[in-house]
């Protein structure tokens, strides 16, 4: 090996064993950066002094030049927008309209109560994106309700930490903007081409709820208490989805038809959902606080990921790394289809030990040139990638969305029946990645529609 793929392969070997120290990632990803920018020839002494401190301190300065650039970028003014919109949507009244017109209409199904779960799933997910929110909100509201008419706890949790981490793939996805800023394409492409598959997940974990269901009753029995169905019932469910439906189009629909650039419409869902908040009397001061402290803090954590990740990318290029892994890939033996799904593989399998923001700012920058030269369309790669990432929430050690349930389920559900309720679903997820991926017009088919390309 060369002394640069020495290097190369020390840094990520050390990235790697860091990250089992429970350090924050951001420091590791930071640190380590700075270290090997300044030190990373010295250690085999490839040239002489006077340049290896010239060649340190220009890394310095193209980290330095980096990181302003990105923190000047326009499209990641999006990021708080998006995040803003699905915090006060959370604290707007909205979910809680929606779930108790949905139990009074499709309740009395066998499996109805989970198929409300699902659908207020796909409601928040397009219009608020927020995953730890929706799970929560998901959970206070449902498992109460799943459990007195006899749920069973492994499909209740896994129902609703599936459906909760659809907002990391129905756009507006916070996810997709960070993708697409990344690797400088279009952000109205990612979300059209995310649309369909996100809300083809969605039919699949409802048509696994009803079928499980029918098979298996006692698992999912209809409520025996419901009032009965009238026109007026049927009448506030509708009236009770006009608003979430409205905003969804209104940022949607204004990137859709061109009205709006992804980062305008960001702006128009934040001052939708506080309209919202105002319209259900749930907007003062203290809810603006704290949504305005919450989106602070989750934007901060981005951020400092994302400026960790810029500068370890760039000394990783800085040495030949971006090369040398290419040069591996496609040294790989398993043809150009093959080494998509090895990439789609490793990146599943990460999804157990690291979190989807993680694997976005490291791994798919390195990985989706490769993608792009071997002749496969970045934007379909993209998304496939972005469902392959949805993974990453569900499954254990690290997911996210089983930390979010667990810290609001009540006592007499246990951690291993919420490992137990997601198995189904995660499987639902890797059964779309394959449809994804054999039909490639449910990704492309949308955004060559709208945009003509």
């Amino acid at each position: 090996m060369e002394a640069f793929e020495i290097i190369v392969v020390v840094y990520l070997s050390l990235f790697i064993l860091l990250l089992f120290t429970g350090f924050p990632i951001a420091w590791i990803l930071g640190g380590l950066s700075l270290l090997f920018a300044g030190s990373g020839i010295l250690l085999y002494d490839v040239f002489d002094v006077d340049t290896f401190l010239m060649d340190g301190w220009s890394r310095y300065a193209i980290i330095s030049d980096r990181i302003w650039a990105q923190v000047q970028n326009w499209v990641l003014v999006a990021l708080p927008m998006f995040i803003f919109m699905g915090q006060m949507l959370d604290r707007s009244g909205v979910a809680e309209r929606l779930m108790s017109n949905f139990v009074r209409v499709f309740g009395r199904l066998r499996g109805g109560l989970a198929l409300t779960v699902v659908i207020i799933g796909v409601l928040l997910a397009a219009s608020t994106g927020i995953v730890g929110a929706s799970v929560v909100l998901l959970a206070v509201m449902s498992i109460p309700i799943m459990l007195d008419n006899g749920y069973s706890k492994q499909l209740a949790t896994g129902v609703i930490a599936a459906s909760g981490t659809l907002g990391i793939l129905i756009p507006p996805s916070i996810m997709l903007v960070l993708m697409a800023d990344q690797l400088a394409i279009s952000v109205g492409d990612l979300f059209m081409g995310a649309l369909i598959p996100g809300l083809l997940l969605g039919f699949l974990y409802m048509a696994y709820v009803l079928i499980l269901a029918q098979i298996r009753p006692a698992l999912a029995p209809p409520p025996t208490d419901l009032p009965p169905l009238d026109f007026r019932a049927v009448v506030a469910t509708l009236l009770a989805v006009i608003p979430p439906a409205a905003l969804i189009v209104a940022v949607l629909g204004s990137i859709f038809f061109g009205i709006a650039t992804p980062t305008e419409a960001s702006g128009l869902g934040a001052f939708g959902a506080m309209l919202l908040a105002a319209v259900n009397r749930r907007l003062n001061f203290k809810v603006l606080r704290e949504a305005c402290i919450e989106t602070m803090h989750t934007t901060a954590f981005i951020f400092a990921l994302f400026i960790g990740a810029t500068a370890f990318s760039l000394v990783m290029r800085s040495f030949g790394g971006d090369e040398f892994i290419a040069d591996l890939l496609k040294s790989l033996p398993f043809g150009d289809t093959g080494v998509v799904v090895f990439i789609l593989f490793v990146g599943f399998i990460l999804g157990f030990f690291l979190d989807w923001l993680e694997i976005t700012l490291i791994m798919l920058p390195l990985v989706a040139p490769v993608v792009s030269h071997l002749g496969f369309d970045i934007r379909w790669f993209t998304v496939i990638f972005a469902i392959c990432l949805q993974t990453s929430f569900l499954t254990p050690p690290v997911g996210f969305s089983l930390f979010y349930l667990k810290g609001v389920c009540p006592p007499s559900i246990t951690t291993a029946h919420i490992y137990r309720g997601i198995v189904p679903f995660v499987i639902l997820q890797l059964v779309c990645v394959v449809a994804a991926f054999v039909w490639k017009d449910l990704i492309l088919w949308l955004p060559t529609v709208v945009y003509g390309n």
